[in-house]
């Protein structure tokens, strides 16, 4: 794990330190590990990507994904379409590859890493519909791209244009089917039926992203598509167990990168990069300066979107694990000078991953897109359903950023049917009052009936986010609703007298003048 602290601290994606631990393990290093079979890293490298998808489908907020959709889909359409066609003509004239070398190495590294992006970005969030774009592109556009490599990679004449386009649209729409259709009964199977172990959960979910994939490939579909779109539905389903379930993908997405990373470095030969290394610098900078620009701008065209953030996007496109791994399918395939593009690539990849990673959190600062990550606090809510009582009992953490802090858990106005039951705070657990008052660093034990469970869980997101005024100024109703018409069990005059107080306790605390 030093290497995931060094990472953190350098603001490198660790992808670098990975292969760098391969590459010293591997040839002309120092144990000279003789490593050559790319069949199997191939397949290796398509099994961690199954995982590391299905890691960040279960991270993605739909909330903030679902107005970046129409733009995310043009990148990973007319985006990568014009990516490749920029990419592989300057392979071909300004480095002298063939044109089916040229073909495969811009279909290769059109592909964005999410990982890669976000390791770096971490400490600089963005703004919602930035990262929706990212993360959205980046789960979208490994479909089409696979399906260019191998097309590119087959023996004998490359089949025209129109029947590529059709194959892949064909192939998204199968995969995206299948993805909603598994991601959905899996989040309904989890909801409604309690296993008989906690820890069962977490494996449960994966195991129902992976079915995905499995499920979309049966069927000629697109199960990279497929598992990203299923694991989306299954985080944004408010599973039981949900924050233990996101710890297990988080390591389980970590694994799959170290031990997907140090494959590809031994796979490497480094003294073979030395000739290579002038033509990827070349080929990176088409990628980086003129194609990924004119993909970005071409591609958001329809979308008012400010020219600063277009500019991070232009410069956010990493290329991480998946571009080295789909220049393995040339290799594969027996394709002439097919070593010579995974050299290129991961050159390619290793020294534009140096320039672009440390710079973009400074990017996002210069062009003043940057947000401040206190505002950006969540809840931590975990459920664990209570079968044989039909309830829930939820598990609340109450993060620093959390407008939360300061209110009495009266003023919480929980729906009926939902109540705190316990408070832990500094290690210590008490059963609190209605007066008793939250404070930054509490775990709250709130236990709801089976109806009220997901408007208790709304109520207590509306609070950490607006405060204890949340509903009258507009926080945690549905559009067009009253504070009370979302909550008709509740007593208005309940509601009313808690406003009345609080907005006392402002003017006594030093509100406007004009109160006073």
């Amino acid at each position: 794990m030093a290497a995931v602290r060094v990472s953190s601290r350098s603001g490198l994606p660790s992808l670098l330190l990975y292969l760098g631990i391969g590459v010293v393990m591997g040839q002309d290093g120092i144990f000279d590990v003789k490593f050559d079979n790319a069949e199997l890293t191939q397949v290796i490298g398509y099994a961690a990507l199954v995982v590391i998808l299905a890691e960040g489908g279960l991270g993605t907020k739909w909330k903030e994904i679902r107005p970046a959709l129409p733009a995310a889909a043009m990148l990973s359409l007319v985006g990568v379409a014009v990516s490749v066609g920029v990419t592989a003509a300057g392979a071909h004239y300004l480095v002298g590859l063939d044109w089916r070398q040229a073909l495969i190495i811009g279909a290769v590294v059109s592909s964005t890493d999410a990982a890669a992006v976000f390791s770096v970005l971490r400490k600089v969030p963005l703004p919602a519909r930035v990262t929706g774009v990212l993360e959205a592109e980046s789960g979208f556009n490994d479909a089409p791209v696979v399906i260019l490599v191998v097309a590119f990679s087959t023996r004998g004449p490359v089949d025209s244009w129109y029947v590529l386009v059709g194959e892949i649209a064909l192939e998204l729409a199968i995969g995206a089917a299948v993805g909603i259709a598994v991601g959905w009964l899996g989040s309904f199977g989890l909801r409604h039926v309690a296993l008989p172990a906690s820890g069962l959960y977490p494996i449960a979910v994966m195991a129902i992203a992976v079915s995905a994939y499995a499920a979309g490939a049966l069927v000629h579909g697109s199960g990279f598509l497929a598992v990203y779109l299923a694991a989306m539905i299954l985080g944004n389903a408010k599973l039981p167990h949900w924050p233990a379930t996101r710890g297990f993908a988080d390591g389980l997405g970590w694994l799959a990168q170290i031990g997907m990373f140090v494959l590809l470095g031994l796979l490497v030969t480094p003294h073979d990069l030395i000739d290579d290394f002038w033509p990827a610098v070349v080929v990176g900078l088409v990628l980086t300066v003129v194609a990924r620009p004119l993909e970005v701008f071409i591609s958001l065209l329809p979308f008012r979107l400010p020219w600063q953030e277009k500019a991070l996007m232009s410069w956010a496109g990493l290329r991480g694990a998946v571009p080295i791994i789909l220049a393995t399918i040339p290799m594969v395939s027996g394709i002439e000078g097919s070593t010579r593009v995974f050299n290129i690539v991961f050159v390619l990849v290793v020294v534009y991953t140096l320039i672009q990673g440390p710079t973009l959190p400074w990017l996002a600062k210069a062009l003043k897109i940057a947000e401040d990550p206190s505002e950006t606090a969540d809840l931590g809510i975990e459920s664990a359903p209570l079968e044989r009582l039909r309830g829930h009992l939820l598990s609340v953490a109450i993060p620093g950023g959390s407008k939360m802090h300061g209110v009495e858990v009266g003023e919480l106005r929980l729906p009926a049917g939902a109540a705190v039951t316990l408070v832990v705070r500094d290690g210590k657990s008490f059963v609190p009052a209605p007066s008793t008052v939250l404070r930054r660093g509490d775990e709250l034990l709130v236990v709801t009936t089976d109806p009220v469970r997901d408007a208790a869980e709304e109520r207590l997101r509306a609070v950490g986010e607006g405060g204890k005024l949340a509903g009258w100024l507009g926080t945690g109703a549905k559009d067009g609703e009253s504070p009370a018409a979302s909550h008709p069990k509740q007593d208005r005059r309940h509601e009313v007298a808690h406003a009345l107080k609080a907005m006392t306790r402002l003017g006594r605390t030093g509100g406007p003048k004009a109160h006073r």
